[in-house]
């Protein structure tokens, strides 16, 4: 905790979009204890994708300062389901579905976190202990025009989309949190300021020192559109295989990797601003691409995986056949198959029509060569590399 107070704040200001309330946050650094830093995740997914690692890379930088992190399961909330930035009422999950989603995520976290300085914490804890009596209190703390100030809100209901009641008291439990936690500061998306801000006014209700609020901005999928979301299908999952993570890095557009560089690489902001300079000057920027992508790869996996995975990209950007291609075995009634069939069996498609429209579109090839026949037939007792665009590939022994 010697660090300076400016080279702290220039830290954890750095890709943030908002600080509330700076002066507050230098008053709780002067007193050169660790702060205590809150984050929360709903596990409404089992897998936590490179969206997620904005918020977690800014935890890792507050323990690099020397902070303690809270980081959040919302076992209780995620039954809920938070509707921040749905445009209708979210299914709630199961108490299994919870509790299976958690695993993973405590499983994942640490691959950036120093589990030394991360204190993991289940909602439930408090939650289930705060009864109805005091879920009625904590309901009675904000009226129904306050929580109709929430953008969402505001838009289902002038929208005359139903809001469910239960959807009102998500930002209390969430803030409740920061009461139970005693939290210093807290991190969200910048579509969670309501809710973090909610943090600050229970804690100053409950008498509390209010917490500091600092929002990260929302990472764009792989569309370049929309927020990187599982639902949605633009995500890159932190536990995906090395060779996954890097061709979807790689496929990403020129414009959006600077986006993904500014709030997911660790390289300095000098070392950004070089780069950007020498793209303007000329310089591929796949090059830069290419050595972002190795630095994802090598933090969730290792750097030989890193390797092998800009080696596997290469060959297959070449048209070549990977070395570890998987074997599958299709078994057949008759002598011959059709590739579309085929395709569908060995599991590279989900149909026989998906299979038809690659093939028109030029995306399949058997044993490197290119099918532009969809009634091509296959013979029973071959074997044949089926490669469907640039990242699926297998080798099917036909019996």
């Amino acid at each position: 905790m010697n660090i300076d107070i400016n080279q702290q704040l220039a830290v954890i200001k750095r890709g943030a979009d908002e600080l509330l309330i700076e002066a507050e946050l230098v008053e709780k650094l002067k007193k050169g204890i660790p702060l205590r830093i809150k984050a929360g995740f709903d596990p409404t997914a089992p897998d936590l994708h490179l969206g997620h690692t904005v918020l977690i890379n800014k935890l890792r930088q507050f323990q690099e300062l020397g902070h303690q992190v809270l980081f959040l399961i919302g076992d209780f909330t995620g039954m809920i389901g938070d509707p921040t930035g749905k445009s209708a009422t979210r299914p709630p999950l199961t108490a299994e579905q919870v509790q299976e989603n958690a695993k993973s995520y405590t499983a994942q976290v640490f691959k950036i976190l120093k589990p030394e300085q991360t204190e993991v914490v289940f909602n439930s804890k408090w939650l289930t202990e705060l009864g109805a009596a005091g879920m009625l209190k904590l309901a009675a703390s904000h009226t129904v025009a306050r929580m109709l100030e929430r953008d969402d809100f505001s838009k289902r209901y002038k929208g005359n989309q139903p809001i469910a009641i239960h959807e009102f008291l998500y930002p209390l439990l969430q803030g409740y949190d920061s009461v139970a936690l005693q939290a210093d500061v807290e991190l969200g998306g910048t579509d969670q300021k309501f809710n973090l801000l909610m943090g600050r006014e229970l804690q100053k209700q409950a008498g509390q020192s209010q917490q500091c609020v600092l929002t990260m901005p929302l990472l764009e999928g792989l569309d370049g559109v929309n927020k990187m979301s599982k639902s949605l299908g633009n995500y890159i999952g932190i536990a995906e295989a090395p060779e996954i993570i890097f061709a979807k890095i790689m496929s990403i557009s020129d414009e959006l990797m600077w986006r993904f560089i500014e709030l997911l690489s660790f390289e300095s902001l000098e070392s950004i601003a070089k780069w950007k300079a020498e793209v303007a000057a000329g310089s591929n920027p796949r090059d830069i691409k290419v050595r972002f992508a190795q630095e994802i790869v090598a933090r969730f996996h290792n750097h030989a995986d890193a390797e092998k995975a800009l080696v596997d990209f290469q060959t297959r950007s070449k048209g070549g056949i990977p070395d570890d291609v998987p074997e599958v075995t299709v078994t057949i009634d008759n002598e011959s198959i059709g590739v579309a069939q085929l395709l569908k069996l060995a599991g590279l498609v989900t149909s026989t029509s998906e299979a038809f429209r690659a093939i028109e579109q030029g995306g399949i090839k058997l044993d490197g060569e290119k099918v532009s026949d969809k009634a091509y037939m296959i013979s029973k007792g071959c074997t044949v590399v089926a490669q469907v665009g640039k990242r699926k590939f297998a080798n099917v022994i036909i019996l």
